[in-house]
């Protein structure tokens, strides 16, 4: 089996650094066998990929972009924990939050961009359980962010 990075790699994706947090939290903590990320923005290169509400001023399409981008952010701050992509057991929960206009109703396919991603890169390991919630806003108003449970060797 090829490493998780070799595998981003392959899909033209690579690990970001560690997105500095906006505001008083660190951007994961380790307990025991798992890892708990603080939500993740769409920060590409310390920007957001887009901004606004997800069936109004973000389409469907770029909002599922933006919850890849959150899920690299999530696996960058999961690897300066515990140092190696290698040693993640399985993708336990992802939650993404969605911020969308009242009438969107495609969360889910909004947060299987980030899910599909856990798939590609960890195989049966990427399956997991995972809410996908509509919100009013966002910090920074960005349209998604995404948080993560896993479990580590």
């Amino acid at each position: 089996m090829s490493h998780p990075e070799e595998k981003l790699a392959g899909l033209g994706l690579k690990l970001p650094d560690v997105a500095k947090p906006v505001a008083a939290y660190v951007p994961a903590v380790r307990t025991g066998d798992l890892v708990y990320t603080s939500g993740q923005l769409p920060l590409r290169e310390g920007t957001l990929i887009a901004t606004g509400k997800v069936g109004g001023e973000v389409s469907a399409e770029v909002a599922s972009e933006c919850a890849q981008q959150c899920a690299l952010n999530a696996l960058a701050a999961v690897k300066a924990e515990i140092g190696d992509l290698a040693n993640v057991k399985r993708i336990v929960k992802a939650v993404a939050f969605i911020a969308s206009t009242p009438d969107f109703t495609g969360q889910p396919q909004v947060a299987n961009g980030a899910s599909e991603l856990f798939g590609q890169v960890f195989g049966d390991a990427g399956q997991h359980a995972r809410s996908a919630v509509g919100v009013p806003v966002l910090p920074l108003d960005a349209p998604v962010e995404v948080e993560l449970i896993v479990e580590v060797g």
